[in-house]
């Protein structure tokens, strides 16, 4: 074959997915008055955000889904479950980060504690809700909680580990579908 006909064939395939990328693409996806966040951070400034706005969200209207992944799943271990998982490394790693909004650390100016307790105290002495108040709202309003099934599996959690209320796990890709459909995504 002649360097002229290759790359008339390479020209001629260029083409055909240009065509099928523009006609891909003239079908616009419908995006629906939906709020999606991935919350993959369990530090307390991320935990927070993530309640507060799913939750501001769900009360004006918005359909709001919740995926939580990696240190962020941990906002959802029930209070009082500590150590998880079949292996040394997934009850390491239980140990190490305590889980629930209530035992949360801030990501800076934690201060052995006192950070994230000045924030509480704050928090109360202006009205808002604490994360595991918000949590509960969340759940009434219908906002869908929906834990990371690989995540669970990293960790060593199970469904009986989580609060009560959740959606049923997914992975990665049907998250990406409730992403897809969103008007609004969020990583937090």
């Amino acid at each position: 074959m002649s360097a002229t006909t290759a790359t008339e064939l390479e020209l001629a395939d260029l083409y055909a997915r240009l065509e099928a990328l523009e006609e891909a693409q003239s079908t616009p996806v419908e995006q629906k008055n939906k709020l999606t966040i991935i919350a993959w951070g369990g530090d307390l400034d991320r935990i927070w955000p993530t309640l507060i706005l799913s939750t501001t969200a769900a009360a004006s209207g918005m359909e709001v889904s919740v995926f939580f992944t990696f240190w962020g799943l941990f906002a959802l271990v029930k209070e009082g479950v500590r150590v998880t998982g079949d292996n040394w490394m997934q009850k390491g790693l239980s140990i190490m980060n305590p889980g629930n909004p209530a035992k949360a650390k801030l990501s800076k100016l934690n201060f052995a504690g006192a950070g994230a307790g000045m924030m509480k105290k704050l928090a109360k002495d202006y009205g808002t809700p604490q994360p595991a108040e918000l949590l509960e709202t969340a759940r009434d309003l219908g906002v869908r909680l929906i834990p990371c099934q690989m995540t669970m599996d990293l960790m060593g959690l199970t469904a009986d580990d989580l609060v009560d209320g959740l959606e049923e796990p997914i992975g990665a890709a049907t998250a990406l579908l409730e992403m897809k459909e969103a008007s609004i995504s969020l990583f937090i």
